[in-house]
C-alpha cells in the first residue's frame, strides 16, 4: 500500500513539473510575435501569461493560422484580436475561466463571416427553395395520396413554363433536370423534364411515378388508390373517368383507339383532326371520345391553358403510333437548392424584369419564348391556372462582392488569407498587401451563387511595389484544377472579363497571388450578372403582404456536378477537372462505364470543405440491364480511403428499353471534425453499368458562420409611382407587413450586408 501512495505521489509530482514547463516555454513571447503561428499556440502562449482559457479542438483547429499580429492592452484584448478573423469569441466562463466560442454579433466585436440561408418570404408565394421547403408547402399532413398527386401536377406547371428549354450542358441531353433548379433559375422547360421533376416530387413525397414515352411527346404517371393515373404537368391536363379518377395512360389510348374504329382515316391525319376540333366554332372536340370530354383544363373551345395545344393533339399523342406508349426513366438530378449566403461586403439583386439575357445566348440552344412573351403564351399560360404576381418569367439580377479590405474583414469571409496585412496593420501602404516580402501573399475567394451566372467582372484597384505582380487563378472545380485569369504588373485599376470563364457556373473560386515588397490592392469587387426566374420571388399583392425573414442553419455546400460528356468539354467543367481517381473506367462521350476491361470498375472523387461536414447528398442517373449480373453501389470513406462504406447496392433491371434508373440518397452519419471525404461509385457488370450523370453535394458548417445585419430592400411601382420598403434585419428571424394601397408592379428585391 505505501508503495502504491509513493508511486501516486511521484506521478503526481512528475506531472506538475511538466505541466510547469509546458507553461514555462509557453509563456515566452515568441521572439518574432504571434504572425505566423498556429493559432493554438499563440493560445497557449496567453495561458501561460495568466488567462485561464479553455477551448476545444474542434473550435481551434490545427489549420488555423494567426496571420497579422494583434494588438491590445492585455491579454485579453489580445485574445480577442487573435479569435476574431476565424469567426471566434472570448466569453466569460466560470470561476474566472474564458471561453473560447463562435463568434457573433455583438459578442467580442466578432460578426461573422458569412451569414447562410438568408431567406425573405411573402405569404403570397409559396417556399420552393429546397425539397423540404416544398414538401412543407404542398404536402400537408392528413392528405391524400391523390391530393399528393394533385399537388405535385400543380407544382410542376406553376413554376415550369412549357417553353425552348434551358441547356447547362451537364448532362447528355444538355438541358436542366433538375426540379427545385428549374424552378427557381429558369421558370421553363420542356415535356420530359416536366416529367423527370414530376417523378422528383411525387417519389419526394412517397408516391411511386413512372415517365412514358408517348407519340411526340413524354408524360408521368402517378400510383394511387390501387391504379396508375396520368398527370401530364408540360400541357397542363388529366383526364378525369366517369367516377372522377384521372385515367391512366392505358385507358386513355383505349378509349381513344376504340373511338377511332368509328372514324375511318382519321388515325393520325393531323389535318382531319383539326377540322374535327374546329367544327361548330371549336366544339366538334366535345363529340370526341369519352376519355377527354372531362379534361378540367381545356378551354371551351377544346384548348389547353398555354393555347399552344388542344384535343386534336391528345387525339395524335395517345393513338400508340411508333409503337407508343413505353416506358421511359428521365435523367433527372437532385440536389440544388437556394442558399444565399452573405459576406460583408456582398449584395444579391434579383429583378422581376431581364436585360436579354438567358443561358441559351451563347453556345447553343433556342431563346425561350417566355423572354418577350410576343404571343402571349404566358398570359395565356399562367392567368387561367390563378395567374401569377410576377409579370415575367425570365429574371436577370447581379451577385456583388466589394471586398472588405482595409479592415480586414475579408479574412472570415476568405478560403485563403495568408501573409497579408492591411494598411493599419502594416502602418501605411495600400488597403490590403504583402505581409513578407520574401513570400507570396495569397488571397484565395470563392464566389458562391444559387442563381446561374452569364457574365462577370473583377474590378480592382493595384498597387505595385518593385518588381512586383499580382496573378489572378480561377477554378470551377472547387479548387482541384486552375487557370489563369489574369496578370498585372502595374498600379493602377483594371477590369479583368470573367464572362468566358464563369458562364454556366454556379460556384467559382478566385486566387490573388501578391509577390513583391508594397504590392496590394486598394479595392477589389467582383460583379457577376446571373439569370433567375421571377416566379418563385416573394412577390407582393394588393393589400396586406406578411414578410417573413430568417437565416440559418449557418451551413454552405460544396458540390460536384461534371460535365461527363466530352462534347461539352467547352461548355462545363469537366469530369477530369474534378481529378477523380478511376479504376477499370472508362470516361465516355456521354458517360462513365464501370468495369471496361473486367467485370468491376469505379470512380471516387475526393470532396474537401473549409468546415466541418454534415452530410453527405448523392446519387446519379444510371444504368443496370442485368437484374442478376448488374450492380451499382454508393459507398463513402472518411479515412482517405483507407475503408469504405457501401450506402446502396443497386440492381437492374432499370425502366424503359435503355434500362435506366435514378437514385439520390442523403448520409448524415457524418464523424465528428470530417472535413474531407471519399465518394465512389461501384459498379459490377454482365452486361453493363453506366453513369450518365452524377451530383455530390457535402454541407458543411460554416467556420465563421453567424448571424448578423442584412438589409432587405423591396422595390415596386404602385399607380406608376415607385414605392419602395427598406428595412435592417437584426435578428435570426423577424417579420413585417408591407401594404400596397394598388396593385404593385414588382421591380426587385436586394439583399445586402453593409
Amino acid at each position: 500500500m505505501i508503495c502504491l501512495f509513493r508511486r501516486a505521489a511521484m506521478l503526481l509530482a512528475l506531472a506538475v513539473l511538466i505541466v510547469s514547463a509546458v507553461r514555462l516555454h509557453a509563456s515566452e513571447n515568441p521572439k518574432n510575435g504571434y504572425s505566423g503561428l498556429p493559432l493554438e499556440k499563440a493560445l497557449e502562449d496567453l495561458k501561460g501569461r495568466g488567462l485561464k482559457l479553455v477551448y476545444s479542438s474542434a473550435l481551434v483547429r490545427p489549420e488555423m493560422k494567426v496571420d497579422a499580429e494583434p494588438s491590445g492592452a492585455g491579454p485579453r484584448e489580445v485574445l480577442e484580436k487573435l479569435l476574431a478573423p476565424h469567426g471566434l469569441a472570448a466569453k466569460a466562463g466560470p470561476d474566472g475561466t474564458v471561453l473560447v466560442v463562435k463568434g457573433a454579433r455583438g459578442e467580442a466585436g466578432a460578426e461573422p463571416g458569412v451569414v447562410s440561408f438568408v431567406k425573405v418570404l411573402s405569404d403570397k408565394v409559396p417556399d420552393i427553395s429546397n425539397l423540404d421547403a416544398w414538401k412543407a408547402a404542398y404536402i400537408k399532413d392528413g392528405i391524400t395520396d391523390e391530393q399528393k398527386a394533385m399537388a405535385v401536377w400543380k407544382t410542376v406547371w406553376t413554376f415550369q413554363h412549357q417553353d425552348a428549354p434551358p441547356n447547362e450542358y451537364l448532362h447528355p441531353e444538355g438541358m436542366v433536370v433538375d426540379a427545385i433548379k428549374t424552378f427557381n433559375v429558369y421558370g421553363y422547360s420542356m415535356c420530359g423534364n416536366a416529367t423527370g421533376h414530376s417523378e422528383t416530387l411525387a417519389r419526394y413525397a412517397g408516391l411511386k411515378a413512372r415517365g412514358f414515352t408517348i407519340n411526340r411527346h413524354v408524360v408521368s404517371e402517378l400510383f394511387y388508390d390501387d391504379a396508375w393515373h396520368l398527370h401530364d404537368a408540360s400541357l397542363i391536363c388529366y383526364f378525369p373517368k366517369a367516377d372522377g379518377k384521372a385515367a391512366s395512360i392505358e385507358e386513355i389510348k383505349s378509349g381513344i383507339l376504340k373511338w377511332l374504329e368509328g372514324q375511318p382515316g382519321m388515325k393520325g391525319d393531323d389535318a382531319k383532326l383539326r377540322e374535327f376540333h374546329r367544327a361548330g366554332g371549336w366544339q366538334g372536340w366535345k363529340k370526341g371520345p369519352e376519355v377527354l370530354s372531362k379534361c378540367p383544363t381545356y378551354s371551351d373551345g377544346g384548348w389547353l391553358p398555354a393555347g399552344t395545344h388542344g384535343w386534336y393533339s391528345q387525339m395524335e399523342e395517345y393513338d400508340g403510333t411508333g409503337n407508343t406508349p413505353f416506358m421511359w426513366e428521365p435523367g433527372y438530378s437532385v440536389g440544388y437548392q437556394v442558399n444565399i449566403q452573405l459576406r460583408k461586403g456582398e449584395r444579391l439583386t434579383r429583378n422581376w424584369s431581364h436585360k436579354g439575357l438567358h443561358v441559351n445566348m451563347t453556345g447553343g440552344g433556342d431563346t425561350p419564348g417566355c423572354l418577350e412573351d410576343k404571343n402571349g403564351f404566358l398570359k395565356k399560360y399562367d392567368a387561367p391556372m390563378g395567374g401569377s404576381l410576377a409579370p415575367g418569367r425570365v429574371g436577370n439580377g447581379t451577385h456583388e462582392y466589394n471586398v472588405p479590405l482595409a479592415g480586414g474583414e475579408f479574412r472570415g469571409g476568405a478560403m485563403v488569407a495568408e501573409n497579408l496585412a492591411t494598411k493599419a496593420e502594416a502602418k501605411g501602404g495600400p488597403a490590403v498587401q504583402v505581409k513578407d516580402a520574401a513570400k507570396d501573399g495569397v488571397l484565395e475567394l470563392r464566389m458562391a451563387c444559387s442563381y446561374i451566372y452569364l457574365g462577370g467582372e473583377i474590378q480592382l484597384q493595384a498597387a505595385m511595389g518593385k518588381g512586383g505582380s499580382i496573378l489572378i487563378a480561377f477554378s470551377d472545380s472547387n479548387g482541384a484544377s486552375w487557370k489563369d485569369a489574369g496578370k498585372m504588373e502595374a498600379s493602377g485599376e483594371q477590369k479583368i472579363p470573367l464572362k468566358d470563364l464563369v458562364y454556366r457556373r454556379y460556384d467559382y473560386r478566385l486566387r490573388f497571388t501578391l509577390k513583391g515588397a508594397g504590392t496590394g490592392l486598394d479595392a477589389l469587387k467582383i460583379v457577376n450578372d446571373i439569370q433567375h426566374s421571377q416566379r418563385p420571388l416573394p412577390a407582393l399583392g394588393q393589400g396586406d403582404n406578411a414578410i417573413t425573414f430568417s437565416t440559418g442553419p449557418q451551413e454552405g455546400t460544396v458540390t460536384v456536378e461534371p460535365t461527363l460528356c466530352k462534347g461539352y468539354k467547352d461548355k462545363q467543367a469537366y469530369v477530369e477537372d474534378f481529378k477523380p481517381e478511376l479504376h477499370d473506367a472508362e470516361i465516355t462521350d456521354g458517360g462513365i462505364v464501370l468495369g471496361q476491361a473486367g467485370p468491376k470498375g469505379d470512380i471516387t472523387f475526393k470532396v474537401t470543405a473549409p468546415g466541418d461536414i454534415t452530410r453527405l447528398r448523392f446519387g446519379s442517373h444510371f444504368r443496370c440491364r442485368d437484374k442478376t449480373g448488374d450492380s451499382l453501389e454508393y459507398q463513402v470513406s472518411f479515412d482517405g480511403g483507407k475503408t469504405f462504406k457501401t450506402l446502396e447496392h443497386l440492381t437492374g433491371p432499370c425502366y424503359g428499353p435503355t434500362q435506366k434508373d435514378v437514385k439520390y440518397i442523403t448520409y448524415s452519419e457524418v464523424p465528428a471534425g470530417t472535413r474531407e471525404a471519399l465518394v465512389r461509385f461501384a459498379g459490377e457488370h454482365r452486361t453493363v453499368v453506366m453513369l450518365f450523370n452524377l451530383r455530390i453535394d457535402a454541407d458543411y458548417k460554416e467556420p465563421a458562420g453567424g448571424v448578423a445585419p442584412v438589409k432587405v430592400s423591396y422595390l415596386w411601382d404602385e399607380n406608376g409611382q415607385p414605392k419602395q420598403d427598406v428595412r435592417t434585419v437584426k435578428q435570426e428571424k423577424e417579420a413585417w407587413t408591407i401594404k400596397c394601397e394598388a396593385k404593385p408592379l414588382m421591380k426587385s428585391i436586394v439583399l445586402e450586408r453593409e
